[in-house]
């Protein structure tokens, strides 16, 4: 239980230096930089998933 506590100690911690980092130029660039790099990285991956869905769709429909 002192474990979880001291998880969820951390997370506001984080949370909170993370909100008042983002209030700056300098901090509002780096998150915006890091929310930028996220997107094209979950992008990527829709793609990969999309792009292995139809290859195995037009291998079983090669099967059949």
């Amino acid at each position: 239980m002192k474990k979880v506590l001291w998880l969820v100690v951390g997370v506001g911690v984080g949370f909170v230096a993370a909100h008042q980092i983002a209030k700056t130029s300098g901090g509002k660039k780096f998150f915006d930089d890091v929310n930028a790099k996220a997107h094209d990285f979950s992008d990527a991956v829709v793609d990969g998933y999309k792009q292995r869905e139809a290859e195995l769709r037009a291998a079983i429909d090669d099967i059949n």
